[in-house]
């Protein structure tokens, strides 16, 4: 089963491929209802890289454990019509919770700069489940994915970002 979300942000594509590798902007997708809680002691990595295994936890306000879950990241560069495409993938799997009762989770974020607007971000979201439960839970994932639209909207903005220069004097 999937559920599929074909968005453009207000950012350009270099600052959501960053966001995509931040697990603080990662976890603020799903806030402030639902927390990503780091498992491994030395707690979540500074940036999500290319064959990392991120487990964590999810929370409900912090408080009711909602299962863990394991983040593995992938990620891929193709090209369409418009030009260069990022892929990044998280094909880890819910390891305790609800959500373990699925047996496939793949989850691709595509980034590429908006048709017509370099200065926009074309994101494409698709995620594919499988198993036993994945008929019972995909209204639930569905709304969930509806939410990160919504959150996608509002933080993307935040994203980019031009650091103030030092000014040096010889």
């Amino acid at each position: 089963m999937r559920i599929m979300l074909k968005l453009v942000l207000d950012c350009d594509a270099d600052a959501a491929w960053r966001a995509l590798h931040s697990p603080r902007a990662v976890a603020d997708l799903y806030g402030p209802f639902v927390e990503l809680v780091p498992m491994a002691a030395e707690g979540m990595p500074n940036r999500l890289e290319p064959g990392a295994d991120v487990p964590v936890e999810m929370t409900l306000g912090g408080a009711l454990a909602l299962g863990q879950q394991l983040i593995h990241v992938s990620e891929r560069f193709t090209s369409d019509a418009n030009g260069r495409v990022r892929v990044f993938r998280d094909s880890g799997i819910p390891l305790t919770g609800p959500l373990a009762a699925l047996d496939v989770w793949d989850h691709q974020m595509a980034v590429a700069p908006a048709p017509g607007d370099p200065t926009k971000t074309l994101w494409r979201d698709r995620l594919v489940i499988g198993g036993a439960a994945a008929a019972a839970l995909w209204p639930v994932l569905w709304a969930t994915w509806q939410w990160r639209g919504a959150r996608l909207r509002a933080l993307a903005p935040t994203w980019a970002y031009d650091p103030e220069t030092a000014d040096v004097d010889d």
